[in-house]
């Protein structure tokens, strides 16, 4: 079945982190260029550098264009809101994006990229991003996930590996290339015993 951008645009799912939380991970909206700087002005220093490979205090004008201007065809991007908070008072604590592209043999591939803040890593929350934007990403036709991630980044490299989809990795110019392959369904996750 394939989802169209204006479904996408409308995607919105309540959640809880592990700890309990309440979360809600929804598309995000042309509004949220004030609140993605907010949350990017909350992240740690080495938070940015694992996720953009450099040291950087400010997003740019096309970085929030790429950002909160997707077109929910070749780009889509998810974030992940706190329960409770709405508005101009909602505050976003993470979120993945995909752009994806059309290869010479004609599929699809599109490279993605997370972000959360270190006060909520570690509770479940990337791989749930991860098997949402998989299922979204094979609903419009793409095979491929690929994502630049630096050795330092244990966490996300984890993910990547525990994620159920068949991953390769190739270490290129000191950055880990991982390509996952989205035709593979994983199995459902069983409860701990």
């Amino acid at each position: 079945m394939t989802t169209t951008a204006e479904e996408l645009r409308r995607f919105r799912q309540p959640w809880r982190l592990r700890d309990g939380t309440p979360v809600v991970i929804r598309a995000v909206r042309d509004d949220d260029r004030a609140r993605i700087v907010k949350a990017f002005h909350e992240l740690d220093p080495e938070s940015v550098y694992t996720r953009l490979f450099s040291f950087r205090k400010e997003l740019t004008q096309a970085d929030l264009d790429r950002l909160a201007g997707v077109d929910f065809v070749d780009a889509v991007v998810l974030v992940v809101a706190k329960e409770g908070s709405a508005g101009s008072d909602e505050v976003l604590i993470g979120g993945v994006s995909y752009y994806a592209r059309t290869l010479e043999d004609g599929s699809r591939s599109a490279e993605i990229a997370f972000t959360i803040e270190e006060d909520y890593q570690g509770q479940g929350l990337a791989g749930k991003l991860l098997e949402l934007a998989a299922a979204l990403a094979r609903s419009q036709g793409i095979a491929r996930f690929e994502a630049e991630v630096l050795p330092v980044n244990a966490a996300m490299l984890g993910v990547f590996r525990h994620s159920g989809l068949p991953v390769t990795e190739s270490l290129r110019e000191d950055v880990i290339h991982v390509e996952m392959d989205l035709a593979t369904v994983p199995p459902a996750p069983q409860p701990d015993a």
